[in-house]
């Protein structure tokens, strides 16, 4: 997991993970979308060799926009309203250019000054010139002074009716925000837009708020079956803590290590809340195998079907090998020199 996460445990050395994109529908205005994921062509973008020597695989069957309009979506139309880019990097921001210069692409606060303008203009960037090419770029700004805040973060209310809240979760990029959607009333349930706050279930838990339970049921570990005791996993944390994550940040993977920590805890507090599911871009544990339905299917039901309680410890799967090793006397994780 090294140079992201850390410690590296015992048979589980890479991140892997998808790239999510999520639609957002509204009663009284068009559609919007939270992040665009990986672009189809992503090796004209200007780190696709770094990534290539690196030793990345990179799979993207199709762009966004193709795969709204095989589904009935106007895109090319102006169906979608809005793009909202969590941040800069380039498994959330998409490619743009396949929506018309009607669509606009909204970011966080700061993300012009830091990330502007694109490639080629400034040979650096990360972004494409093409990203943004004649359509609005709109940066938003969370009012301190009004007070709104949902949890820890600032909040805005993006279309003024308390469907869809935008939050700034600072540290991993500047400009980082998630996305709240409301997707119930009585009960009230939302779903938790994560982008790049989180990279792994194991950074935001367990915690004080939800500790690790002392069976778990459904078994994350498949020769555990039908029910995992806690203490397996609890014998291979770092701390042999219930109640602590299971992975640290390393200092290379944010733009500010104790501001993105201090975003990663206010995860921790939302994961406590029964009515909020929690999805970050890149988790791995409720794609392989899928546990909720994916697009074109809604994801509005997802408290009456129990979602939560099937994905929240799924990523403890991770660590069966490591749960393994220490069976057998060895080491289950080990530290980077640098971490």
């Amino acid at each position: 997991m090294q140079p992201f996460l850390q410690p590296d445990y015992t048979g589980h050395p890479d991140l892997l993970g998808p790239a999510f994109s999520f639609l957002i529908e509204h009663p009284c205005r068009k559609p919007i979308l939270f992040d665009l994921a990986v672009r189809k062509d992503w090796h004209v973008l200007p780190s696709a060799p770094k990534w290539k020597v690196l030793g990345w695989t990179i799979k993207v069957d199709k762009d966004i926009a193709t795969i709204l309009e095989e589904n009935g979506v106007d895109v090319d139309g102006g169906a979608i309203e809005s793009i909202i880019w969590s941040h800069h990097h380039w498994d959330h921001v998409g490619n743009p250019s396949t929506f018309p210069p009607t669509t606009e692409v909204v970011v966080g606060p700061g993300f012009k000054g830091a990330h502007l303008p694109g490639y080629p203009t400034r040979r650096d960037a990360t972004l494409m010139d093409t990203d943004f090419e004649g359509r609005e770029l709109r940066e938003v700004r969370f009012d301190e002074d009004e007070g709104f805040k949902i949890g820890r973060f600032n909040a805005m209310d993006f279309f003024g009716d308390g469907s869809f809240y935008l939050l700034d979760t600072p540290g991993h990029s500047i400009g980082h925000i998630c996305g709240l959607a409301r997707t119930s009333t009585n009960p009230d349930t939302f779903v938790f837009m994560g982008g790049d706050a989180s990279h792994h279930g194991g950074e935001f838990r367990p915690t004080e708020y939800l500790p690790l339970p002392r069976a778990l049921d459904p078994s994350p570990l498949k020769s555990r079956a039908p029910i995992c005791p806690g203490h397996l996993l609890q014998d291979v944390h770092p701390s042999k803590a219930a109640d602590k994550p299971f992975y640290v940040l390393t200092e290379n993977f944010a733009h500010d290590r104790r501001v993105a920590n201090w975003t990663i805890d206010g995860l921790g507090e939302f994961d406590a809340h029964e009515n909020v599911l929690m999805l970050m871009a890149h988790d791995d544990a409720v794609v392989d195998p899928p546990q909720l339905d994916f697009y074109p299917a809604p994801l509005n039901d997802w408290y009456k079907q129990g979602i939560k309680g099937k994905v929240r410890w799924l990523f403890l799967e991770d660590f069966g090998g490591a749960v393994v090793a220490n069976a057998a006397g060895e080491k289950p994780y080990s530290w980077a020199s640098n971490a």
